[in-house]
């Protein structure tokens, strides 16, 4: 029974995994949509020490399994509850979710703007090529999703 049974209490459980969501969703914010969709091995290894470096922040000493199934229900929740509010209300949707960002315009290269979600040209290069594309010259648009994935529009040829 004590498997079950939390070593700290369900109210400490319950603000100890709304506060380090919250902390977590403000962090991934400020880092950017790239490394949404873009995963290096770098970032990956970032990703891993980071849920290492926060596991006791979110569970202090309990290592029971009752602990650790309270923690995940209430990570569910509340991003449920975030997902919910902000599908209802565009100012909080604006404060999770980013904006879509403007990488090629007419064939030319926004610069200002790759250097803002700390893109590299070669990766936008390579971004290119997976949508078939060689030359950014053959780009009407090219826009930086609030997924990390980068929608290329081609000029018309005729």
């Amino acid at each position: 029974m004590e498997l079950l049974i939390p070593d700290i209490s369900i109210v400490e459980k319950v603000l100890r995994t709304v506060a380090v969501y919250a902390f977590l969703l403000i962090a991934f914010r400020v880092a950017g949509k790239r490394q949404l969709g873009q995963l290096s091995p770098f970032d990956l290894v970032v990703l891993l020490i980071i849920s290492n470096a926060v596991q006791n922040s979110l569970i202090g000493n309990d290592a029971s399994l009752g602990g650790g199934l309270l923690g995940a229900i209430v990570l569910l929740l509340v991003n449920g509850v975030v997902a919910w509010v902000s599908s209802r209300h565009r100012g909080v949707q604006r404060l999770v979710e980013s904006t879509p960002t403007m990488l090629i315009r007419h064939g030319r290269v926004c610069m200002d703007n790759l250097h803002r979600e700390l893109m590299t040209l070669s990766e936008l290069r390579a971004a290119l090529r997976r949508e078939g594309v060689v030359s950014v010259s053959d780009v009407r648009y090219a826009i930086l999703e609030e997924d990390g994935r980068v929608s290329v529009i081609r000029r018309r040829t005729t």
